[in-house]
C-alpha cells in the first residue's frame, strides 16, 4: 500500500503541470459603423498590445487574452456584449466602450457585476459621479469646453456661438459648455444644433453668421464636424473655429481638406509626438507608441487609439501591483494609480477622480497646411 502510495505520488510530480489560464481583456468597440474612425484603431491597438505583453512573458506568469466584440457603436449591442464578456467569456476587466452610449449601457452591468471597467469614451457622466468600478481615459468634455475657453479669451474673444450635433457625446459636450462659458468670461451668444444625418448646416451657421459672435465652436464628432468646417468656409466665415477632441485625428482634416486650416481644437500630445521638447514627460511614451502603431499598421495614429494604449495599460499596471487578477484588488490599485505617463497625459486617479487628468494634459492644437501644430 505504501508502495502504491510512493508511486503515484512521484508519477505526480512527474506529471506536466496543467497550464496556467490566460488573463483575459474584454473589449467592446465601435470597430464598424459611424463610429469605426474611434474603434479601429482601439482595436488595433488592443491587439498589438496584449501580442507585444505576451512575447515579453505575459502578465503574473499568465498569457493575455484579448476577447473583443464589435459593438458598431450601438448601445444595445454593446449591453449584450457586456452581458457575454462578463457571465459567458469570465473576463478579468473590461477596456471598452468607444462611445458615451455604449459606455453608458455597459456602467450597470459592470457595477453589478463588480469587474473593473476602463471606459475609453469622453463624455463627463462616465465617472461623475463616480462609480465604484468605472474608469476612463480620454480626457472629458467639460476639459474641452474649458481649454477652447481659455484660449478664446487669451485671443480677446468674448462672444461665442455653439453649434453641436444630436449624439450623446455632442450633448453632453454643448451642456458642459454652457455651463462653463460664464466661468471663463464666455458669452454664449448663439447655440444651434444639427441632426445625425445632416448633410448641409448652411442655415444653422447663416444664423451664427448674423449674430455677431467672435468664434465658433463645434460640439461634436463623426462626419458632422467636416460637414460644419466645409460649410463655415463656403459661407465666407473668417471668425476663429475650434472643434472638439472627438474629432482629434487626421480623418478629420482629411474630410474637410482645405476648410479646416486655422482650426483649432484640444488634443493629447500624441498628434504632436514628434515636435514636443524633449524634456517633456510625455514623449518617450507618445513617440514610442506612434512609431509601434504605425509601423504594424501603415496608418496614422490618432488618439483614440492612444485611449486604448493607456487604457490597457492601466489595468496591466493595476493587475501587477495588485499582484493578482482579483476583481476588487485590481479595482483598488486602478483607483491608487499615481504618476502613470500615457498618451493622453499624466494619470493621477483618487476615491474622487476615477479619470486622473488635469487641463494641462489637453495640448491646443491647429490645423496648419494639412497637418496638426502645437499652439504655443
Amino acid at each position: 500500500m505504501l508502495l502504491r502510495a510512493v508511486i503515484a505520488l512521484a508519477l505526480l510530480a512527474l506529471a506536466p503541470l496543467a497550464p496556467a489560464q490566460p488573463i483575459r481583456i474584454g473589449a467592446f468597440l465601435s470597430v464598424t459603423g459611424p463610429a469605426a474612425f474611434l474603434g479601429d484603431p482601439e482595436q488595433k491597438t488592443l491587439e498589438l498590445y496584449v501580442e507585444k505583453l505576451n512575447a515579453a512573458g505575459g502578465l503574473l506568469g499568465r498569457k493575455l487574452e484579448l476577447v473583443a466584440y464589435d459593438s458598431a457603436g450601438d448601445a444595445e449591442k454593446a449591453r449584450g456584449f457586456v452581458k457575454r464578456l462578463i457571465e459567458q467569456d469570465k473576463v478579468d476587466v473590461l477596456v471598452g466602450g468607444s462611445t458615451t452610449g455604449e459606455t453608458m449601457a455597459a456602467v450597470p452591468l459592470a457595477e453589478a457585476a463588480g469587474v473593473p471597467f476602463i471606459s475609453l469614451a469622453g463624455a463627463v457622466v462616465i465617472v461623475e459621479p463616480v462609480k465604484k468600478w468605472v474608469f476612463k481615459t480620454p480626457h472629458t468634455d467639460r476639459m474641452a469646453c474649458e481649454k477652447i475657453f481659455v484660449d478664446m479669451r487669451a485671443r480677446g474673444l468674448k462672444r461665442a456661438a455653439l453649434i453641436s450635433g444630436a449624439g450623446g457625446f455632442d450633448r453632453s459636450m454643448r451642456a458642459e459648455c454652457l455651463k462653463v462659458a460664464g466661468k471663463h468670461g464666455v458669452e454664449i451668444a448663439a447655440d444651434e444644433t444639427y441632426g445625425a444625418g445632416d448633410t448641409d448646416m448652411t442655415a444653422q451657421l447663416a444664423k451664427i453668421k448674423a449674430s455677431g459672435v467672435q468664434a465658433v465652436l463645434n460640439a461634436g464628432f463623426g462626419q458632422g464636424p467636416a460637414i460644419v468646417t466645409k460649410n463655415y468656409r463656403q459661407l465666407g466665415l473668417a471668425l476663429p473655429l475650434y472643434q472638439s477632441h472627438g474629432v482629434a485625428s487626421k480623418q478629420y482634416v482629411s474630410l474637410s481638406g482645405e476648410a479646416a486650416e486655422g482650426v483649432r481644437l484640444p488634443a493629447a500630445a500624441l498628434l504632436v509626438a514628434d515636435t514636443l521638447p524633449d524634456a517633456d514627460p510625455q514623449k518617450k511614451v507618445v513617440v514610442s507608441y506612434k512609431r509601434d502603431y504605425e509601423s504594424r499598421f501603415k496608418q496614422e495614429v490618432s488618439t483614440f487609439g492612444g485611449h486604448a494604449y493607456d487604457g490597457l495599460m492601466l489595468a496591466v499596471e493595476a493587475m501587477r501591483r495588485a499582484g493578482s487578477t482579483d476583481k476588487a484588488k485590481v479595482r483598488d490599485a486602478l483607483e491608487a494609480t499615481r504618476g502613470y505617463v500615457g498618451t493622453g497625459g499624466v494619470v493621477n486617479m483618487s476615491a474622487q477622480d476615477h479619470m486622473g487628468l488635469d487641463l494641462s494634459a489637453f495640448r491646443m492644437l491647429e490645423v496648419r497646411r494639412g497637418d496638426w501644430a502645437l499652439v504655443r
